[in-house]
């Protein structure tokens, strides 16, 4: 039976890639485990008077190249393996991405679907508080993730600013409200980073039989931030959206939908299913749609060695953080279907994070033009650098990607070297 276990994942994508890379055992073994795990049992006061108490992680992979960075997130099946997972990611993602970060998790085992905004800003308050000084902003510098957004980073900015008086503290935090020093086109990053990736697969000639975005048939699954931008920005390429899918279930339409009409059908009834010229479809059915690009864009293990074989995309740009098993790695890359991996596919996310803690530092805000030119600049030259590893050394594009990051973290921690 396949493991699914997000660490061991994370895990044996590393082992895979370090084979390629000139690094001694020791810096290996360095580099594979987080340097900090941070577990935190804290009790919040609902509603209704109750105490209940909450469990958090913060996991901090790596900061040889710079503070700890890397989104919070509130979900009923969050574990510590998954955080620390995810963790490790963001440290390849930052260094893929060449940002001067490291990469850190957060997360807090809870169902935000049923919790109240109070309830939510109680966890949000009291988690960070008792974090205390494992984060700041040349510490460790949280962002959205999964149900958490710029409401819940403005409540993390002003919790810690009112426990560290005297400073500028608005580079603590990144996803910020844009008038409170968030960064515009942050919202929109990780989408728009994806879609990059998948326009420059296109012209590097990744993708069978497709010359453009326009009129190529694409897939994604889950609709929330990145997933419902990454439809928009596909739609306004001319791509025709024929299948989404959100976590209370999948829809499709073979002549296209209107993201931007589907989003407000999703924000009025809570779930995408029921949009008008729209059919019904399993989660499963949604996968294995024929398009040219599918975008997972929901949680981790979702593309396995049981469905990889019936996948018929002709590209896989991963907007989600693990969305793909090593196993269903190998069986679409023997199948001749490219793989954008995560680290690079939605590193838009983290690169404009940097931007506007950039902006925060130097008291500046940029318009939407500057930033998304800076963006589309990172990613193009990240895009080409992994698939340019990728042919030169016969590697899938993941560990291509792994060995471009790796080499990185390997080089800056031999620069610093080993103290005392």
């Amino acid at each position: 039976m396949e493991d699914l276990n997000p660490f061991r994942i994370a895990q044996a994508q590393f082992a895979r890639a370090a084979r390629h890379v000139r690094a001694s055992e020791g810096m290996l073994e360095n580099l594979a485990h987080p340097e900090r795990t941070i577990r935190i049992d804290f009790p919040v006061k609902m509603d209704d008077g109750a105490m209940r108490v909450f469990t958090g992680y913060r996991v901090q992979h790596n900061n040889a190249r710079g503070p700890f960075k890397g989104g919070i997130r509130y979900h009923p099946d969050v574990t510590e393996d998954e955080v620390k997972a995810l963790a490790a990611w963001m440290t390849w993602k930052t260094a893929v991405m060449d940002v001067p970060f490291g990469g850190a998790k957060g997360g807090v085992v809870c169902d935000p679907k049923k919790l109240s905004t109070d309830e939510k800003r109680g966890i949000t308050r009291r988690f960070i508080s008792q974090l205390g000084g494992a984060i700041g902003p040349m510490v460790d510098i949280p962002a959205p993730d999964v149900y958490t957004d710029a409401t819940t980073m403005a409540w993390i900015f002003d919790t810690y600013d009112m426990t560290h008086k005297g400073q500028n503290n608005l580079p603590v935090v990144t996803g910020k409200p844009l008038e409170l020093g968030g960064s515009h086109g942050r919202a929109t990053a990780t989408a728009r980073g994806c879609i990059f990736c998948v326009e420059e697969a296109i012209a590097r000639g990744l993708v069978e039989g497709v010359g453009s975005l326009a009129g190529a048939r694409v897939v994604v699954q889950g609709f929330g931030n990145a997933g419902s931008y990454a439809a928009m920005f596909a739609h306004r390429a001319g791509a025709r959206i024929i299948a989404v899918s959100d976590s209370s279930g999948a829809i499709s339409c073979a002549s296209g939908v209107d993201p931007a009409a589907l989003l407000a059908h999703k924000e009025k009834t809570g779930t995408v299913v029921g949009f008008p010229g729209t059919s019904p479809i399993s989660p499963a059915e949604l996968l294995e749609t024929e398009c040219e690009v599918l975008i997972p864009a929901a949680l981790e293990n979702q593309i396995t060695a049981d469905n990889a074989g019936r996948v018929r995309a002709k590209l896989v740009a991963e907007a989600a953080n693990g969305p793909t098993t090593p196993a269903a790695d190998e069986v679409l890359q023997r199948r001749g279907i490219p793989v954008v991996p995560d680290i690079l596919a939605n590193g838009g996310g983290v690169t404009v994070s940097y931007y506007e803690w950039v902006q925060n530092i130097q008291d500046e805000q940029w318009d939407e033009a500057t930033v998304e030119a800076k963006l589309r600049k990172k990613v193009v030259s990240a895009f080409h650098k992994v698939f340019d590893i990728a042919a030169e050394k016969k590697v899938a594009p993941r560990t291509a990607a792994y060995v471009l990051a790796l080499d990185r973290v390997a080089h800056v921690t031999e620069l610093r070297g080993i103290w005392p």
